[in-house]
């Protein structure tokens, strides 16, 4: 599995890169079989190797590399790939727009383009639990359960899933410019894509 550990380093180095988290924040996963490879605790987001990555049980959540330290938001990974068979990626990470319309009560407006209402759909927001636990991790795959591919975790930060590595990179980064340009469009007036043409865009997606 060494090659899709170095996707899983790849992806949350770029993320780093990109400013979408901190040197030590966020986590990226990435299901291969019945084994889920995770980015670990404590280390440098931006300098990962594939050596580094963790492999975790997905029915048992055995950690099968005890010598990394997994990620608090382990469980959640994995509930999310119980709950979705359609999900081979996750990524949770703390961007600065997402986060401050994690902790507001206005939405993110992913009509503003044709590429995040393609990417994204709607936004879910998930109500308030404390990171790390296990009432976060139910809650979340179980939001994931009922479908959605972009999500805000209350006063916390992001999350997409993906069918891939790169397509949950994908989400999360347009996620990110989706809540950059929701935060810009209160200064500069903006029209979000008329409703048929969004329904052309959902039937491509």
């Amino acid at each position: 599995m060494k090659e899709e550990k170095e996707q899983v380093a790849l992806f949350m180095g770029r993320s780093y890169e990109r400013g979408l988290t901190t040197s030590t924040g966020g986590n990226f996963s990435m299901r291969v079989g019945s084994v889920m490879l995770i980015t670990p605790s404590g280390l440098d987001k931006s300098s990962l190797k594939a050596e580094d990555i963790a492999e975790v049980d997905i029915e048992t959540g055995k950690n099968l590399t005890p010598d990394k330290k997994l990620s608090i938001e382990t469980e959640m990974h994995r509930l999310i790939y119980k709950k979705r068979p359609d999900c081979v990626s996750v990524m949770h990470s703390h961007p600065t727009f997402c986060c401050l319309y994690s902790a507001s009560n206005e939405s993110i407006d992913t009509t503003l383009i044709a590429e995040s209402w393609y990417l994204l759909d709607r936004v879910v927001k998930i109500p308030y639990a404390l990171m790390g636990t296990k009432e976060l991790a139910e809650r979340v795959s179980d939001y994931a359960a009922k479908g959605g591919n972009a999500f805000l975790l209350e006063n916390h930060g992001a999350l997409c899933i993906g069918k891939s590595p790169l397509n949950a990179f994908d989400r999360l980064e347009c996620l990110e410019q989706a809540a950059k340009l929701s935060a810009l469009s209160h200064l500069v007036k903006a029209e979000g894509i008329e409703e048929k043409e969004r329904n052309r865009i959902a039937d491509m997606r």
